[in-house]
């Protein structure tokens, strides 16, 4: 069966897009083909790498993209935005994507104040796109279940 592709994209490519990413590849990477990409790239934030460390999730082979690197390049199942400034400055005409899903979250990139601080605001990103990834999984399931069922 060939893999689903899944595009995550935000601004800089260095946060919530790649937690996307490696959560997508860690709890479905045999069934989705997982990547990231932003509008401005950043190169991954060392707090990124330290959270995902701390849950368990490997981020190794990932990096920084360009949507360029993809843009008329590549056929996608889905487009999943992951913040609002991405939403509203990516192209509305992509060609290959299927289908286009909106999720934000706010970017602890961004976050200012003590390391503790930034660092909490990391595992508050990290955990719900977590949680966020293992619904949308699951309702992806379950639909594609429901469509085997009724071709019965």
């Amino acid at each position: 069966m060939k893999k689903k592709k899944v595009l995550f994209l935000c601004t800089g490519n260095s946060a919530r897009s790649q937690m996307a990413e490696a959560f997508l590849r860690h709890y479905a990477g045999n069934i989705y083909e997982a990547n990231s990409a932003g509008l401005d790239p950043q190169g991954i934030h060392p707090l990124t790498k330290m959270v995902m460390k701390e849950a368990g999730i490997s981020m190794d082979g990932q990096y920084s993209k360009h949507i360029k690197d993809y843009l008329g390049r590549e056929n996608f199942s889905y487009l999943i935005t992951v913040c609002s400034s991405a939403e509203d400055n990516c192209p509305s005409t992509f060609p290959g994507i299927s289908q286009r899903i909106r999720w934000h979250f706010d970017d602890p990139a961004a976050s200012e104040g003590k390391e503790e601080d930034k660092l909490n605001k990391f595992r508050q990103a990290r955990d719900q796109i977590e949680k966020q990834v293992k619904l949308w999984i699951s309702n992806e399931d379950l639909i594609e279940s429901s469509l085997k069922f009724n071709m019965i």
